[in-house]
């Protein structure tokens, strides 16, 4: 039984990739909100470059992704019509939220989808990943809609 304060409100876990946030997202987290009570958490998986990527994904510095978390939570909390709590996750952004669920507990889960580089978490096929977690998984597109991936 978990005794933190947000104990008897959904906590909801934001996965952003490192770009900014866009109006579909801005308008999920709203619409989230708006349904009632809850708590957000931004999580940025940390970006790997070069020979980071095949070396150690886990030995680079988490600066790109913390000035996203910079970059994103005011726009996120203004949504949200409250504040919105940031952490940097692991560079492989399944493992990312696997730990984020695990360490911090999450009841429902926001995907933003990249525009700039989408291949790499549409070739995770990362939402239906996620879906088999058996938490609530609503994704946004860039251009497009939310939908819900799975529901519990």
């Amino acid at each position: 039984m978990e005794s933190s304060s947000h104990s008897t409100q959904p906590r909801v876990l934001i996965v952003e990739h490192k770009t900014s946030v866009t109006q579909p997202l801005l308008d999920a987290v709203s619409a989230r909100a708006r349904r009632g009570p809850c708590s957000f958490t931004l999580l940025v998986p940390n970006s790997t470059h070069g020979l980071h990527k095949v070396v150690d994904p886990n030995d680079q510095g988490a600066e790109e992704a913390r000035s996203a978390l910079e970059r994103n939570l005011p726009a996120l909390s203004a949504a949200a019509g409250v504040e919105v709590e940031g952490i940097v996750g692991d560079p492989d952004p399944v493992a990312a939220i696997e730990d984020a669920i695990n360490l911090h507990g999450f009841d429902e889960i926001i995907i933003s989808t990249p525009s700039l580089r989408p291949a790499r978490w549409l070739k995770l096929d990362l939402a239906s990943k996620v879906s088999g977690m058996d938490i609530p998984v609503t994704t946004v597109g860039s251009s497009h809609e939310a939908h819900a991936v799975a529901t519990a």
